[in-house]
């Protein structure tokens, strides 16, 4: 049996503003290239198909496109919900598409049904557990007591052992959507959110809603999703990460997906599968004269770039000066080289010399990460300061 493990989709997301469709649409057909490529029997989604409860008509049509090409390619496909996701939209005609080989798990009321997979040797159940919010789990079975998201998912995993176990199948796979660490009371595996700005929402409370790697013992492989980077946990309980690049923060976070084989016994192999970087995520730091240069670092031409300027003073224009010699730049932030802090500058000193246009036009860039007024804006910021001057004229 032949498995491919990802998550963490995010279909509709941006990248600070700017659609990653496109993006996505590539790695999505390279998954499907790779169920053809690699002969796999099932491809599992664990989470966050969606980046919003409530996507777009366009979101849906990226999601079928991926699922036929994977479906065309002679795999079978099980989705689970995540966080992000509206489960009632996400399985909306699920038993439809059940018919046509893709299992799509949103529901908190049926955790223990799984789907075969027939190999060689036999039946390989995938149970896959939607994210479980605790208080929707109280709502749905009166026998679960607990408070946390470590309570629902060994609710969940119980009912499912429980399942297995009465079906004598020796091999079982589970999917789920949390965060997981190698012990309980330990940090949760490395996220990697944007610096100042949460990638994720937070489903944890002082970490009562971390949960334990041991939780998932028993299954002969448990895909993870929630985490936005490769990590492994145990031999058998790992995240795939997301397939793209979503913030800055994922800069380093190498993109792919587990290929893993399970013999009769269980695990035999794991790969770790590249996916295609339609585009890349850098940082650059400097003065603005040094980043515009001629020559001055071609790989970030075609990526999306961070900038940190450390001029003295912010020069005017900087992001659309930027962006001409980096089109996809879309942030900017000033940190003077020669002040430990440009925010405990003296107002006297930041704005001596300036007029007040030039004033108002640096206060805009620097709240809206580089971007001053636009042409109407301007205006309008001159006809202010006409009719101050003429007020004061008058006096």
């Amino acid at each position: 049996m032949r498995l491919l493990h990802t998550s963490d989709w995010h279909i509709g997301r941006t990248f600070h503003g700017h659609s990653t469709d496109d993006h996505l649409h590539t790695v999505l057909a390279a998954i499907a290239d790779a169920v053809a490529e690699h002969g796999v029997d099932a491809v599992i989604v664990a989470g966050d198909i969606f980046d919003s409860s409530t996507p777009k008509a366009d979101a849906f049509t990226l999601l079928a496109d991926a699922l036929g090409a994977i479906r065309d390619n002679g795999a079978q496909v099980i989705l689970t919900s995540g966080n992000h996701d509206g489960p009632a939209r996400l399985a909306h005609n699920a038993a439809f598409a059940s018919a046509g080989g893709v299992h799509i798990k949103a529901d908190h009321t049926d955790l223990a049904t799984p789907v075969a997979v027939a190999d060689e040797h036999g039946e390989v159940l995938v149970y896959g557990i939607p994210y479980l919010h605790p208080e929707f789990m109280r709502g749905a079975h009166a026998d679960f007591t607990g408070s946390t998201h470590q309570d629902a998912l060994a609710f969940a995993m119980n009912a499912i052992r429980a399942d297995a176990l009465a079906r004598t199948a020796p091999r079982y796979v589970v999917a789920a959507h949390c965060f997981a660490a190698s012990a309980a009371g330990t940090a949760p595996p490395e996220t990697t959110e944007d610096t100042g700005r949460a990638e994720e929402r937070d489903i944890t409370r002082g970490g009562l809603n971390l949960v334990d790697a041991a939780t998932f013992d028993g299954p002969a492989y448990t895909a993870l999703g929630h985490i936005h980077s490769r990590q492994t946990l145990t031999d058998t309980v790992r995240y795939s990460g997301a397939p793209l690049r979503f913030s800055f923060g994922e800069r380093s976070s190498a993109k792919g997906m587990w290929l893993v084989d399970l013999g009769a016994d269980g695990v035999e192999n794991t790969e770790w599968l590249e996916l295609p970087t339609p585009r890349e995520a850098v940082r650059l730091e400097g003065a603005l004269a040094e980043l515009t240069a001629p020559g001055a670092h071609p790989h970030a031409t075609d990526a999306w770039v961070e900038v940190v300027l450390t001029d003295d003073q912010l020069p005017r224009d900087a992001m659309r000066t930027l962006q001409e010699r980096y089109p996809h730049a879309v942030t900017l932030a000033h940190r003077p080289a020669n002040r430990h802090d440009a925010g405990q500058q003296q107002y006297a000193e930041r704005v001596e010399g300036k007029s007040d246009a030039e004033v108002l036009e640096e206060f805009l860039a620097y709240v809206r990460n580089g971007a001053g007024p636009t042409e109407a804006e301007q205006s309008l910021i001159n006809q202010a300061l006409d009719a101050i001057d003429a007020r004061e004229a008058t006096r």
